[in-house]
């Protein structure tokens, strides 16, 4: 660990010992702003069509590849969930691909204490693991569950739509490896991009996940099932998750 993120671990132990953080000025610690990246004329989303998901696992598998990932960890992963029908003893199996949601107001930037997670101009929220200590403060943020800490790094991952692939005029490897083409990722500004002209042409149908939580995912999902969508308000859930 480089001696900046000792001294700055070291200072953030003393302010929790109080529990309570105070800004980082006041507690010594200097940082350089955050350089702003991206095209500011573009706003990237995806859209997921359940209704060409098959759980094939391509986009987990090509994700991990081209992200070189630790071993049992993952960027995107395809769940599977059984749903309790109503009124029947029966239920029912389906698939849901998860990943970071690029949300237009990350919980996960404004806990971060040392500004190592951000949101690029093009909404792309990212994470510079030169600055990142590993507290986990944005991973316990997440309302999605889409966080960890890297095993090999001890910072802080997650999907990135491929940003480095999206710069250089590429796919992001989980779209390009979807055999289903269940996968689309465009610009939301864009007239004539693929992404929005579906979203518009499946207005009524679009969903996102956990919309009372207020963070404006830009995940979109075709075809999900409303229990996805619905806070519990204290009661038991409909759906439960497959284990592997």
């Amino acid at each position: 660990m480089d001696q900046g993120k000792r001294a700055f671990l070291q200072r953030l132990g003393v302010l929790t010992a109080g529990a309570a953080l105070v800004p980082l000025a006041e507690a010594g610690w200097q940082m350089e702003p955050v350089r702003k990246q991206g095209d500011i004329k573009r706003r990237y989303a995806m859209l997921i069509d359940l209704r060409r998901c098959i759980g094939c696992q391509a986009c987990t598998v090509s994700c991990a590849i081209e992200n070189q990932l630790p071993q049992g960890q993952f960027r995107t992963t395809v769940n599977q969930y059984q749903i309790a029908l109503s009124g029947a003893e029966s239920v029912t199996n389906v698939l849901l691909p998860r990943l970071c949601n690029h949300c237009d107001n990350p919980p996960c930037v404004p806990v971060c204490p040392v500004q190592a997670t951000y949101q690029r101009q093009d909404g792309i929220v990212v994470i510079d693991n030169t600055r990142c200590v590993g507290c986990a403060y944005c991973v316990q943020a997440c309302p999605y569950e889409a966080r960890f800490i890297n095993h090999s790094t001890q910072t802080a991952d997650k999907c990135t739509f491929c940003v480095h692939r999206l710069d250089a005029g590429l796919l992001p490897a989980c779209v390009e490896s979807c055999v289903g083409g269940a996968r689309i990722i465009g610009d939301l500004r864009d007239g004539d991009s693929i992404l929005r002209n579906m979203l518009l042409e499946h207005a009524a149908d679009i969903k996102v996940l956990k919309p009372e939580q207020g963070t404006h995912p830009q995940v979109f999902y075709l075809g999900l099932n409303e229990v996805f969508t619905q806070p519990l308000q204290g009661q038991p859930a409909l759906w439960q998750e497959v284990q592997a």
